[in-house]
């Protein structure tokens, strides 16, 4: 399978694979989405069938739920679950302090509420995605259909005050209809260029009326497993300062990297 895989998907493979091997028979793991979480979820569900490996699986969207059950891990909510031992996804960029943005997707909700609940956040992903200061990437906020106009307008005005490069914003669309998350709310697409202070970015959005939650995940995320697409991988823990690097899949094939949503 390996051999027909492109380098970009080579990456996220890796990444998959090396992340994979973290769970351990008992654990409850929460269960990204994204097209790298994806590769995730089938990697644990190789475990599971060739293995017995016996985890419970909290998604955090209904694709991914859906992914999970085919594949034959169990699926529970998290209030079944209670808390995590750990959240493995994907991330849309990520800098140097492990801070993300997420929701390319349109899942950053529930992946930041299952995040939250568990011991450690591990982010897959392929370089492509690492940047020194978030922000190129379009940065998502949910918002609830109810006067969305009027909250894109509050935001707006309050993006003139922070240390941004770019106000705009724009409601993410599915055809010619809103797109719609799993929570039935709509979501803004803030295009800021850079984010000189994802924190306080990250406060100050919330405290929007009609702001359901953003994209931006400030000191949640513990490890991220960088994958390329030679098949090396690099396992960075923002707790104890170390970094690992294996080559999990032999060659020498160029690291092309293409946008995607995680």
């Amino acid at each position: 399978m390996t051999g027909e895989l492109s380098p970009f998907d080579t990456a996220k493979y890796v990444a998959a694979c090396r992340a994979a091997e973290m769970v351990e028979d008992g654990m409850r793991v929460g269960l990204g989405t994204g097209s790298t979480a994806a590769w995730l979820v089938r990697r644990l569900g190789e475990r599971v069938q060739d293995e017995g490996l016996r985890i419970k699986g909290v998604p955090t969207s209904t694709r991914t739920a859906q992914l999970a059950r085919e594949v034959g891990i169990e699926v529970i909510s998290l209030d079944q679950a209670g808390w995590l031992d750990m959240t493995i996804d994907g991330a849309d960029e990520f800098d140097p302090d492990l801070n993300l943005i997420k929701g390319g997707g349109g899942a950053h909700l529930q992946e930041k509420i299952v995040a939250t609940a568990s011991d450690q956040m591990v982010v897959i992903a392929d370089a492509g995605k690492e940047v020194e200061t978030l922000g190129a990437f379009p940065l998502p906020v949910e918002v609830v259909p109810f006067g969305w106009q009027t909250t894109r307008t509050l935001i707006e005005e309050a993006l003139d005050a922070m240390d941004v490069l770019g106000t705009s914003s724009a409601l993410r669309m599915n055809g010619a209809a809103p797109f719609v998350t799993d929570e039935g709310n709509h979501i803004l697409d803030l295009h800021l260029k850079r984010i000189g202070n994802p924190r306080q970015m990250a406060l100050i959005l919330n405290q929007v009326p009609g702001v359901v939650e953003n994209g931006l995940f400030i000191d949640i995320c513990d490890k991220v497993i960088i994958g390329h697409g030679d098949g090396r991988v690099e396992l960075r823990d923002i707790n104890a300062g170390t970094l690992e690097l294996d080559q999990l899949l032999s060659g020498s094939r160029e690291n092309l990297f293409s946008d995607q949503t995680d």
